[in-house]
């Protein structure tokens, strides 16, 4: 774990506890390192109110981690579940709670217990026609915006889930045993029962590193790529980077089609001089750059949609930026309708932007109607930042280690 955390950090590492035997087996290690390097754990469970039991499942969660001395909060998945996609919309409702629980302890990375088997299973449920994404090593967290900021690493992704079990059996260690993970319902079920039987698995999935998007610039929440540069890029190097930066500057979190993806970079590499719409972003050439921005017209997401801001609290609009507000009474909400109310010194700013970039940008308002945008000076009572370069840089493999 030493090549991806800090030793010398003081900050908390979370660990996505269950209490089965792969994160039981994975708080027991984290902690021998957290002992030796100084850093605080805390262990995170999340009860996905899926079986009557997992009241009593959490509770021994607590009490294992009390024991060993850890850190512990409870997270809970409540309200209705769906029907349909159970699995899949109960792994994302997982991220977004440890992501914002992680974030509340100061936490910048989550430990997960996932094993050689969980990336075979993968692999096989992909095969079968499953979207199920194949874990890796070391990732940015999927969930957004709740996961700025914070990176998963699964230090056991090499080891095969037997060798754990024994290896905790040995020590007369116990462990939960949910069973759903013996539902043959369920697609990673059937998957599980093909894998066991596979003596060998892959070798831990490590994320692509895509030095074409280190060389991406951006202004105000746009991204600015040389067309030079994408040309003389591995089509699949160019391809994956652009659907990144199009979900990254479009604010979105679901990456588009491939096929799509396809398309745009053929007709870019052409060079004719068109515009063009994906996962909320607008695509174009200026110049000789490739120019992506948010698309201001596209509402599907409702993320442009107005947001107040209470005043102590970080909020994310539209998936671009962060505001904070040190004072109650002021809103945010797109630029777009609102530029001939910037004060005089914001307004020369912006007219230096592309008119493509302009009306997706943040303003805020007063009580008393005043406009400012917090991109193009000094707006009081907030502070903001830009997340679209930061998280271009985690998709794409640029940040391998625990941030500052």
């Amino acid at each position: 774990m030493d090549r991806r955390l800090r030793p010398d950090a003081r900050r908390p590492v979370a660990v996505a506890f269950s209490g089965g035997g792969d994160s039981l087996a994975l708080l027991l290690i984290a902690q021998v390192w957290a002992n030796r390097a100084g850093r605080p754990l805390v262990a995170l469970t999340v009860d996905h109110r899926l079986n009557p039991k997992s009241g009593d499942w959490t509770a021994a969660c607590e009490a294992t981690a009390r024991r060993l001395g850890v850190g512990f909060e409870a997270l809970a998945w409540d309200g209705e579940k769906p029907k349909a996609g159970l699995p899949a919309a109960a792994r994302a409702a997982r991220h977004r709670l440890l992501a914002d629980a992680a974030r509340a302890h100061g936490a910048r990375v989550i430990l997960m217990g996932h094993t050689a088997d969980d990336a075979l299973e993968a692999r096989l449920m992909r095969e079968a026609g499953s979207s199920a994404p194949e874990p890796c090593e070391w990732a940015p967290s999927p969930a957004w915006p709740q996961g700025r900021g914070l990176f998963l690493l699964r230090p056991l992704l090499s080891q095969r889930r037997a060798a754990i079990r024994a290896w905790l059996g040995r020590r007369g260690l116990a462990w939960i045993d949910d069973p759903a993970n013996l539902d043959p319902r369920f697609a990673r079920v059937r998957a599980r029962a093909t894998a066991g039987g596979i003596a060998e698995a892959p070798a831990p999935r490590q994320a692509a590193r895509l030095a074409l998007a280190g060389k991406i610039e951006e202004m105000a929440g746009a991204l600015r790529l040389p067309m030079a540069d994408f040309r003389a890029a591995e089509p699949a190097e160019a391809e994956r980077v652009l659907a990144i930066a199009c979900v990254c500057a479009g604010g979105g979190a679901r990456p588009p089609a491939a096929e799509r993806v396809r398309r745009l970079a053929r007709r870019l590499r052409a060079g004719d001089p068109f515009a063009a719409t994906l996962a909320g972003a607008r695509v174009q050439l200026v110049d000789d750059d490739l120019l992506i921005c948010r698309e201001p017209g596209e509402a599907a997401r409702g993320g442009l949609r107005e947001l107040d801001l209470p005043a102590g609290q970080a909020m994310v609009w539209d998936g671009r930026f962060q505001l904070k507000a040190s004072e109650p009474g002021l809103q945010v909400r797109k630029l777009a309708g609102l530029a001939r109310r910037l004060p005089p010194k914001e307004a020369r700013r912006l007219a230096g932007l592309p008119a493509a970039v302009r009306g997706a940008l943040p303003v805020v308002l007063t009580a008393d109607g005043a406009v400012s945008c917090p991109q193009l000076g000094k707006t009081d009572g907030v502070k903001a930042k830009t997340l679209v370069r930061k998280r271009l840089r985690a998709a794409a493999g640029l940040i391998d280690r625990e941030p500052d």
